[in-house]
């Protein structure tokens, strides 16, 4: 398995990990390790063994890309594994390459169409052309929406085998629903990475702004500043507009607090993991009208969907959830819920990986 971080492998496809050992499988998983080894700590708790691979997620020196590369053609000669599955760009362009030039069995998961991809321009073109060459003997290419697979076939990136995929799937049993706290203070949190393409500034602002209006009403922000957001976030928490609480270990805790989770996200997405755990908990959601977004939300039912970089209009949604009575808001949440239950059980994605496994024993 190849992934760009321990949240990647473990956090979205521990259970399938779990299932491959209890099978009887041997697994390798390989992402950066971290400052303090908990690469390989975990690995050794699920059973499966580590091997680091440095990778930068945001680089874009395609000489230091090459040494990725290098790292796998290196593992996979060494390894000869029978299978190999990729997570995220870089995983799915350089373990294809890698695995075509051994004819090891390639399963890549595309888990949003990154930057390179979704904005036009050179790095798009040459995006394109390593996805091609890299996908172009895989066994199967899956897909975690509707949008990123048009994309593929639109550009005839696509030659073989594809499947739809529910996102990363939710683990429903860890992410058990939970009674809405019915208290006077409506708390909403913002769970993600500080940076602009995940909608920070745009709920920044609405915060600001209903708490001129309402007294009952705390922002919360769970998440590390990717970007340059530091300043201002200390601010704003110092006079009270929100409460930052850095990066969690536990999200399901805020989830829990929290009557609605707020991501006005233009990232380009497969499935916001985020989304999918809060609705799983009986959580409102309010996110954009934005692929990897909108597919988490019935619109009106289990939270709102906002225009992208529109923060009046999230400040709209904001004020029509505040107006909202208690049984309103609980109600949404249960509709969050059942619509997890029916649609986005990662007990899906673990069988539907399962079925190609087997089919190509």
């Amino acid at each position: 398995m190849l992934g760009n971080s321990k949240l990647v492998i473990f956090g979205f496809r521990g259970e399938l990990i779990q299932k491959l050992i209890e099978l009887g499988h041997e697994v390798y998983v390989s992402f950066p390790n971290g400052p303090f080894g908990e690469g390989e700590q975990i690995s050794k708790e699920y059973g499966c063994h580590f091997i680091e691979t440095e990778i930068d997620r945001r680089g874009k020196n395609p000489f230091k890309d090459l040494k990725i590369l290098k790292a796998y053609k290196r593992m996979i000669k060494e390894i000869k594994p029978d299978y190999v599955l990729s997570y995220t760009v870089k995983c799915n362009v350089y373990g294809g390459m890698a695995c075509a030039k051994y004819n090891v069995p390639f399963l890549p998961n595309i888990t949003g169409l990154g930057k390179g991809l979704y904005e036009k321009g050179l790095v798009q073109i040459i995006t394109k052309l390593l996805y091609k060459k890299a996908i172009k003997k895989a066994k199967c290419v899956f897909f975690q929406n509707e949008s990123d697979l048009q994309f593929f076939k639109d550009n005839k990136l696509l030659k073989g085998q594809y499947e739809l995929l529910p996102g990363s799937g939710v683990n429903l049993t860890k992410y058990q629903y939970c009674e809405m706290p019915n208290d006077d203070i409506v708390k909403f949190a913002f769970i993600g990475r500080l940076m602009k393409a995940k909608g920070i500034e745009e709920y920044l602002y609405a915060a600001k702004e209903v708490k001129k209006k309402y007294q009952n009403v705390e922002f919360h922000i769970c998440g590390y500043c990717e970007e340059d957001y530091k300043d201002e976030v200390e601010k704003l928490n110092n006079e009270g507009v929100i409460i930052y609480h850095g990066l969690v270990d536990n999200v399901i805790d805020y989830d829990k607090m929290c009557h609605c989770i707020v991501l006005p996200s233009f990232h380009p997405e497969g499935v916001s993991n985020v989304l999918l755990e809060a609705a799983a908990t009986g959580r409102a959601v309010i996110t954009t009208n934005h692929v990897g977004c909108k597919e988490t939300v019935d619109d009106g039912i289990t939270g709102f969907l906002v225009e992208k970089q529109n923060k009046y209009d999230l400040l709209n949604k904001i004020s029509d959830f505040m107006k909202l009575d208690f049984e309103s808001k609980e109600k949404m949440g249960q509709k969050a819920r059942e619509k997890m239950e029916s649609m986005f059980d990662r007990n899906i994605v673990v069988e539907k990986y399962l079925f190609f496994l087997k089919k190509m024993a």
